[in-house]
C-alpha cells in the first residue's frame, strides 16, 4: 500500500495547530514538488517529506527532540522509511548525511521558504505574484529582517544542490507562486 498525500495532510491537520506552520510545510512541499518536476522525479514522493518535515514541531519544539522523536508516530502511520530518512536529514543535529537529491532539496528549501514568505509579507502587495529575486536579495543583507532564518543553511543547501544561490531563490519563488492562495500570499 502506498502512503498518500491525503494521509500526510491528515497527520499535519491532527498535529499542527499553527496556521503559519501549516503554511510553511505547504510551502516546502511546493518547492520540493517543483524541484522534482525539474529533475523528472516523482513529485508525490518528493512532496511527502516537504509536507511532513515539521509535523512534530509543536509536540517536540526543541532540537533535542525534533524531528527524531516524531519518527515513531510517522512510522506507525505507515510513512515509508525513505521519507523518514529524508525528514531526519533536514536537521544538522541528527548528523545524518544528505545523500540523495531529494534529501538535499528538503534541506535547501526549508529555511528559504521562510525567508521568501517573510519578504512577500512586507511588500505593499503582501503577495508572491510580484516578488522578485532582487527583492529577496535586498532583504538578505538586512540581518535583522527575518532574523530567525539561517542564511548560512540556505547557502549550504544551494551548494549541496549545485544550484547558484540566487537561481535557487528564483526557483523557489516560482514554486510558491502557484500555491500562493494556500499560503495566504495572494495580497491584502
Amino acid at each position: 500500500m502506498t502512503f498518500s498525500r491525503e494521509q500526510a495532510w491528515a497527520i499535519v491537520c491532527e498535529h499542527v495547530q499553527s496556521e503559519s506552520l501549516r503554511r510553511h510545510m505547504l510551502a516546502v512541499e511546493a518547492a520540493m514538488r517543483w524541484y522534482a518536476a525539474q529533475s523528472g522525479a516523482d513529485q508525490d514522493a518528493w512532496g511527502l517529506p516537504g509536507l511532513l518535515h515539521d509535523y512534530d514541531w509543536e509536540i517536540h519544539p526543541t532540537l533535542d527532540e525534533h524531528p527524531q522523536a516524531g519518527q515513531a508516530l510517522l512510522r506507525a502511520a505507515g510513512v515509508p522509511e525513505d521519507v523518514l530518512r529524508c525528514i531526519m536529514s533536514h536537521a544538522h543535529h541528527t548528523n545524518l548525511a544528505r545523500e540523495t537529491p531529494r534529501e538535499q532539496a528538503l534541506f535547501a528549501c526549508d529555511e528559504l521558504t521562510g525567508l521568501i514568505t517573510a519578504c512577500a509579507l512586507v511588500r505593499p502587495s503582501r503577495a508572491l505574484h510580484d516578488l522578485t529575486t532582487k527583492s529577496v536579495r535586498g532583504k538578505w543583507k538586512d540581518k535583522a529582517f527575518a532574523a530567525g532564518v539561517n542564511r548560512a543553511d540556505i547557502e549550504q543547501g544551494a551548494r549541496e544542490m549545485n544550484v547558484e544561490l540566487w537561481q535557487h531563490v528564483g526557483n523557489v519563488i516560482s514554486a510558491l507562486q502557484p500555491v500562493a492562495a494556500e499560503l495566504g500570499l495572494t495580497g491584502a
